[in-house]
């Protein structure tokens, strides 16, 4: 079994005054050099104080910041596990991941020291440890400036668990997908052919880190390769364009949902940013409506789609450069070290061309759901992932993700894809957001109801946006009514609550 390798140890002995690690909260900047010694730092802490070895949970629930990714590291050379937490979460909520996972630390930043506090009594995790990036003498600090560094590197091979990642749980509890260093290993290799980066690359990460899309794409994969990774605390879209426009900073990379792209969009500073340095902004989690893309390819971006989710490591999909506008709206070709394929109800592959869900094996997938033996009967065949997406490939090969099967509904024994309705009703002028729902009827088992925000000083009715999908989709996809609101619900990451979009609206 192939071991496991240190990645910052490597750059800090070959290009120790490369910057690492640049936090834009705090101000503060560490080359590879000094990124490794408070790496060794923090081990020493953790193993002495904690008595964290191998196997050993350690969970974080923080802001992006540079002692997040410190403690991946250290949990590494440590061989312990990294459990990022989801800062949204409830007390009773953040409970549940906590006992679940019985972790020795739970490191937390300052804003979250009551909410920490708390949880860890409920959950009996013995030590709490709380950063503060704007202070040296923050207990975070201190412990570091007491600690001896811890010197080596665990034994692990890449079949070892390096992160338990928890999944949203929109429906039931949240299941901690294993991540293990194979996938991490091979994420960061896909990345480099399929997204172009290397050591020059400067990677803008505004996605939460205790997401898979914060962590994955790119932070992790830039510092395999020995590049530079900006951190922000939360998504402002102003923020955002004047950093890509500073040429100092010299954004390279960044991954944003298809929310962030039509915030970003609607700001008065998108007309004047300059996209010119970017090589690889990619928009993944969710489909992308066409006309959000091509206003951004109006601007000079080319924004390409890619796919993948917390179970695949995540980089599964990906669309190149040079095929961003020919094959708008697809989300590309599997990327090198991954095995895909459509299959229908049965678990038999589709034709080309034909709808199905998407399976997916390699080394980037999961081995399974910590403590979950139920949800890994349920979810895997022969080592094949189910990824619960409805999805299509073309005669080119290239994929299409066309919606998550769930929110797929049947209308009059015809299957309705709400993505593609959603993207007919995003070509009106005026619709700031929208999210179409299957709704019951008595007639066709399901029609669709289109939930609509529209932007300030809009006049769109009901009836101009039904007659609009009405040139445009067949009848059965055509959804029934319309409801205005004033914003979607969304999730940290910014993808829409449909179940609680259905809750509301579903039964009427």
């Amino acid at each position: 079994m192939t071991k496991v390798y240190d990645w910052i140890a490597a750059h800090a002995n070959h290009t120790p005054n490369q910057i690492a690690i640049e936090d834009f909260y705090s101000g503060n900047t560490f080359t590879y050099s000094e990124f490794d010694k408070r790496i060794a730092l923090l081990a020493g802490h953790l193993s002495v104080e904690s008595n964290v070895g191998s196997g050993d949970r350690v969970c974080a629930i923080s802001y992006n910041n540079p002692e997040m990714l410190e403690l991946q590291f250290a949990c590494t050379r440590l061989g312990a596990i990294f459990v990022p937490l989801n800062f949204r979460l409830t007390v009773p909520e953040l409970q549940y991941i906590v006992n679940d996972c019985s972790p020795k630390v739970l490191l937390a930043d300052i804003e979250f020291e009551e909410t920490a506090r708390r949880v860890a009594e409920l959950a009996n995790v013995d030590s709490v440890l709380i950063t503060n990036s704007n202070l040296t003498d923050s207990a975070y600090e201190r412990a570091l400036t007491k600690a001896k560094p811890h010197t080596g590197l665990a034994e692990l091979t890449l079949e070892d668990t390096a992160t338990i990642m928890y999944t949203s749980g929109t429906t039931g509890h949240p299941k901690g997908a294993i991540i293990t260093h194979s996938m991490a290993l091979f994420n960061a290799i896909n990345n480099s052919g399929s997204a172009g980066i290397s050591c020059e690359s400067v990677q803008y990460t505004f996605m939460p880190l205790f997401h898979t899309g914060g962590l994955n794409v790119f932070t992790l994969p830039v510092l395999h390769a020995g590049g530079r990774v900006i951190l922000t605390r939360a998504f402002n879209p102003s923020e955002v364009l004047n950093t890509i426009n500073d040429p100092d900073k010299n954004v390279t990379h960044f991954l944003a949902v298809p929310a962030m792209l039509l915030f970003m969009a609607q700001s008065p500073e998108f007309k004047t940013t300059d996209f010119s340095r970017l090589k690889a902004a990619y928009v993944g989690g969710a489909p992308v409506p066409i006309a959000t893309l091509k206003v951004w390819m109006a601007a000079g971006a080319s924004i390409q789609q890619g796919y993948g989710m917390t179970e695949t490591g995540p980089s599964c999909l990906a669309l190149a450069a040079a095929d961003s506008v020919r094959k708008v709206g697809s989300t590309g070709k599997p990327v090198t070290h991954i095995e895909l394929k459509i299959v229908d109800d049965d678990g038999n592959e589709v034709a080309q061309g034909e709808m199905g869900e998407l399976w997916a094996k390699g080394p980037t997938i999961t081995p399974g759901y910590w403590n979950k033996p139920e949800a890994n009967a349920k979810n895997f065949t022969d080592t094949w992932l189910h990824t619960g997406d409805a999805a299509r490939q073309d005669d080119e090969g290239f994929f299409y993700i066309v919606d998550r099967t769930k929110d797929m509904y049947i209308s009059g024994g015809e299957n309705v894809y709400p993505a593609e309705v959603e993207d007919v009703i995003y070509q009106l002028e005026g619709i700031l957001e929208t999210a179409v729902i299957g709704v019951d009827d008595e007639k066709w088992g399901e029609t669709g109801k289109a939930i609509a925000v529209l932007s300030e000083g809009s006049n769109l009715t009901e009836a101009a946006i039904l007659s609009h999908c009405q040139e445009r989709l067949a009848k059965f996809k055509l959804p029934q009514t319309v409801e205005f609101i004033e914003q979607l619900p969304r999730n940290a990451t910014g993808k829409v609550l449909k179940t609680v979009l259905r809750e509301k609206y579903g039964n009427h």
